[in-house]
């Protein structure tokens, strides 16, 4: 499942360098994350890093994007170009 940033987000510039991906940047009012790009950091941490820097936790799952773990792998693989470990 893809993460999403709610309207609670302050603009505080901490999650966006945090991204393995790239998949968070900036939008029209508030932060925003591409879920063709968020895999939920799997492959890279063993947590969502943008969640863990959020001060105002306003980064839940997007319940529009559900991803199994394999597909979140799967998206992992096909972003970097590297094999499940």
């Amino acid at each position: 499942m893809s993460l999403m940033i709610t309207d609670e987000c302050i603009n505080c510039d901490v999650c966006e360098p945090e991204c393995p991906n790239e998949a968070i940047s900036q939008g029209d009012e508030i932060y925003q994350i591409d879920p063709k790009k968020c895999t939920e950091c799997v492959g890279h941490y063993d947590e969502p890093q943008c969640v863990q820097v959020c001060p105002v936790d306003c980064i839940p799952k997007d319940p529009n994007h559900v991803e199994t773990q394999d597909a979140l792998w799967t998206k992992y693989e096909k972003l970097t170009g590297k094999k499940r470990p």
